[in-house]
């Protein structure tokens, strides 16, 4: 992936700035399921390419129907979740497909690597991503690529993700979706 910031909404106001900005990719976090059209039809219009966080939209479950539904329906460029079955089914339908996971303690980390080794996601999203030296034993265990999000606050920090391995960071902060 060329793009080292993802911008990550969760407002029309964000999404409408992320719209006008030159990233051709962008997350959306937290949407109501009747947002879902509009949003979809507005970066079809803009030639944007979305990655929808499943477990954030309210409205419907995040299982498999729910999953084969939004690709269907909207046809994302991808889908984040920490859910085993979505990001199965993401796969199967050709969907890019980003298991999310968060590091909380060593009991958490062990068994996301188990989850992560059966699901082969084709990215791992990591939170919080402040945190470069985890990055670093991440993608060294698994061998899959690494967004860095969440607690991501600066412009050292970005640089520092990147520098410990991520291919790119998701951020809400806008602040941030400057830098490159």
């Amino acid at each position: 992936m060329k793009q080292k910031i993802l911008p990550a909404s969760s407002s029309m106001k964000e999404f409408e700035k992320f719209l006008e900005s030159p990233y051709e990719i962008g997350v959306f976090l937290e949407m109501h399921l009747a947002q879902l059209k509009n949003i979809s039809a507005l970066a079809k219009q803009y030639k944007k390419k979305m990655i929808y966080h499943v477990d954030m939209i309210h409205g419907i479950k995040h299982d498999d129907y729910a999953t084969e539904f939004i690709c269907q329906e909207f046809k994302p460029y991808g889908l984040i979740s920490t859910k085993t079955n979505v990001i199965l089914k993401a796969k199967q339908k050709g969907v890019v497909a980003v298991q999310r996971i968060f590091l909380i303690d060593t009991h958490a980390l062990e068994k996301s690597y188990r989850l992560i080794e059966k699901t082969k996601p084709d990215y791992i999203e990591v939170l919080p991503g402040a945190m470069p030296w985890m990055i670093k034993e991440v993608k060294e265990r698994l061998q899959t690529p690494i967004f860095a999000g969440g607690l991501i606050r600066t412009a050292d920090e970005v640089h520092n993700a990147l520098e410990a391995g991520a291919t790119a960071i998701t951020t809400s902060k806008t602040d941030l979706w400057n830098l490159f």
